[in-house]
């Protein structure tokens, strides 16, 4: 006998502390039940101080971190989640999501957090301020120099989100405005709130996170906005109307705030013109438009909405798409052999079918019934995926301006990739477009059409159909948002995001001035010799550290013995007529390679020490030709340096500059090596 669980009052969590709202309020049902799950609240919270206490408790102690210590924090938080997940998934169903749906809500948002955990340590230094592009000389004497920084708002991040992923679309906002250093106050959408809750309370419980680096508001936001500041970012997922609504809010107009949207978006999918029956791109599209339309009931802001396909292949698509919508299962969210479950809420599904309607002027149903309920079901929010057609998309107006938020997707023919492209971007603007195909023009043709209307395009051919991530699979490491009607914003995109809770800095100033506030040398700072920067370690090695090495002959029998030895015999270093022909050369030259070797040779010391491993250079560069009889010179320097956290060793950037005997640079490059922390290493017992 299954057992229903009692409804409850959802909480917020403010200031530390759950908090009810004054009254019952709203009944939130199960969506494919119709049960009550619980009530949701806001009223009586202060939400002003809800944003003093983010201010003025989260933000300094999140500040207080590394980037690293706030990638392990995202790191621990994630595992912690993954293992309560099943917890999860029993509130999912109750959303309507299958188990399928579930997954790319609750391991979709808990990957995304893991991977900015990942990408932080990975790509960004473990201090508390991050350079941003090259330092700019501002003298010939290097005694005046600037240099762009970011550094994290000190306000606060309040994501209002939306109702179809109430778990992902939570944690893709709030792990790179942590990392950023920045803390959170998430508005899940009511409809969902339920679920939302439960893994905030699993957060907090956690303890994982600082005080004040995360608060939660079930229910309206009521007077939030009118306390934001130039210092505060809103980020917003919900319709353009209101987007538009909020982005209009006085107190985010008159303070700047910095406000960032994703709205509306009617996605196409278009089908090439090579790609007709029988070849694997025409199956790879029918199923990932079907695929599309009915994961998560069609509630997704990435779904396929509008289908493109060449006019000669249209009843072909029409059939096989209607075919495979025919067996999508429709059924209780954690029943097996459900392919689809409800959608949110009753209110959803007559609104979806209102927006079929005004579809259903200038195009007509071909495959599904939006007013047909399975027996057994009527309780829930359940309806059945729905194909139209539009013979005359060029003017059938509203298949480009109306989006039925749900299963439903309209077909429709073009001729030539021109007017695919045209139709596609009558969208005004939206997050992802998709191509199938296997011509590299048609690709190119399609991409560069659809890029300036779209914020992804995804092109799906047979060589990428078992790795591809699909058409509707937002990633941490790319651009979540779209232009135009799609809201204009940006989301995730690896480091872009972290980036967007950042303030962006141009500090000048001289060059030991600015290492100080960046950690990270430049010429014109001040540099210590002495000691070999090699024999020290992570604790005695400090930035400006620097070796200048003795000189060393460059001879003809250098250069032939390299070039034999290698292989690399490349005219210019081994032809003189051929060489003097060349308008850059005098004569033969040094090979690159052999300045970068003779450089190492020379700075290099040999014996065991702190320096474990030489993993590359970066920017490399080959500035003047080194010709027979020439000596080169090495001036090495620690440039910066960023310790892992979790380690015995970190990464040390040194500033290498080969020169000649004359003091023009030949060469020069940044030499990346693993330092051990303390030298000699602490030793483990073998025992």
């Amino acid at each position: 006998m299954s057992t229903t669980a009692a409804p409850r009052r959802l909480e917020s969590l403010i200031r530390g502390r759950w908090t009810p709202g004054d009254r019952e309020g709203a009944p939130l049902l199960d969506a494919a039940t119709g049960a009550l799950v619980a009530h949701v609240d806001a009223t009586g919270i202060d939400m002003a101080a809800a944003l003093d206490w983010g201010r003025r408790t989260g933000g300094p102690a999140l500040r207080a971190m590394s980037f690293h210590d706030r990638a392990a924090m995202l790191k621990a938080l994630g595992l912690a989640l993954m293992a309560r997940k099943e917890a999860f998934y029993a509130e999912s169903h109750r959303t309507g999501a299958t188990r399928a749906d579930g997954w790319v809500d609750i391991e979709g948002g808990i990957g995304t957090m893991l991977t900015y955990a990942s990408k932080g340590r990975r790509e960004l230094p473990n201090t508390r301020v991050l350079t941003d592009g090259d330092l700019e000389p501002l003298s010939k004497d290097h005694s005046f120099s600037a240099q762009h920084i970011l550094t994290p708002l000190q306000g606060v991040a309040v994501h209002i989100n939306a109702y179809n992923f109430p778990v992902w679309g939570m944690l893709e906002k709030i792990a790179p405005a942590l990392l950023a250093g920045m803390p959170c106050i998430v508005k899940p959408a009511s409809q969902t709130a339920y679920l939302t809750e439960t893994v905030v309370r699993a957060i907090h419980d956690t303890g994982i996170l600082p005080a004040g680096a995360l608060q939660l508001i079930c229910g309206s936001v009521g007077d939030l906005l009118d306390h934001v500041t130039g210092q505060d970012v809103v980020t917003f997922t919900g319709s353009a109307w209101t987007g538009r609504k909020l982005r209009s809010h006085k107190a985010i107009v008159e303070n700047s705030t910095r406000f960032t949207m994703e709205a509306d978006s009617l996605n196409a999918s278009i089908l090439g013109p090579d790609a007709g029956p029988g070849t694997p791109e025409f199956d790879l599209f029918v199923k990932e438009v079907a695929r599309e339309m009915t994961s998560k009931a069609g509630q997704k802001c990435t779904a396929i909405r509008r289908v493109m396909v060449p006019e000669a292949h249209i009843d072909a698509v029409q059939a096989a798409l209607a075919a495979r919508l025919g067996g999508a299962t429709l059924g209780l969210p954690a029943a097996e052999g459900t392919r689809m479950g409800p959608l949110a809420s009753l209110e959803q599904r007559e609104e979806v079918r209102a927006r079929i309607r005004e579809l259903q002027a200038v195009a007509r149903i071909v495959a599904g019934d939006p007013d047909a309920v399975p027996a057994g079901l009527e309780a829930g929010a359940f309806i059945a995926p729905v194909l139209l057609r539009a013979d005359d998309p060029t003017a059938a107006a509203a298949v480009h301006d109306c989006e039925a938020f749900g299963p439903v997707a309209t077909l429709m023919p073009y001729e030539g990739v021109d007017q695919a492209v045209t139709l596609a971007a009558m969208g005004k603007g939206s997050l992802v477009s998709s191509v199938f195909t296997d011509d590299a023009r048609v690709a190119e043709a399609m991409v560069l059409g659809l890029a300036p209307f779209h914020g992804r395009v995804m092109i799906g051919n047979r060589a990428s159909a078992k790795s591809s991530t699909g058409h509707g699979s937002p990633l941490a490491g790319l651009v979540h948002g779209g232009p135009g009607r799609a809201g204009g914003g940006e989301e995730l995109g690896g480091m872009r995001g972290v980036k967007h809770y950042m303030q962006r800095t141009a500090v000048q100033g001289a060059p030991g001035l600015l290492a100080a506030v960046t950690g990270r040398w430049s010429e014109g700072a001040p540099a210590r010799t002495g000691t070999h920067p090699f024999r020290k370690s992570l604790a005695e090695l400090r930035i400006g550290d620097q070796l200048v090495t003795a000189a060393r002959p460059v001879t003809e029998a250098d250069v032939e013995h390299f070039a034999h030895f290698t292989g690399d015999t490349f005219y210019a270093h081994m032809d003189s007529d051929a060489a003097r022909a060349n308008p850059f050369f005098d004569d033969r030259v040094a090979h690159g390679y052999l300045i970068a070797s003779f450089a190492a040779g020379l700075f290099v010391d040999p014996a065991p020490g702190p320096v474990l491993a030489n993993y590359g250079v970066d920017n490399m560069r080959f500035l003047s030709p080194v010709y027979f009889g020439d000596t080169l010179q090495v001036r090495l320097t620690c440039k910066e340096i960023n310790p892992r956290a979790n380690a015995d060793h970190g990464e040390v950037r040194w500033d290498c500059q080969v020169t000649k005997q004359d003091g023009t640079v030949a060469a020069q490059y940044d030499v990346l090596t693993m330092v051990a922390k303390t030298w000699p290493a602490e030793q483990v017992a073998a025992e």
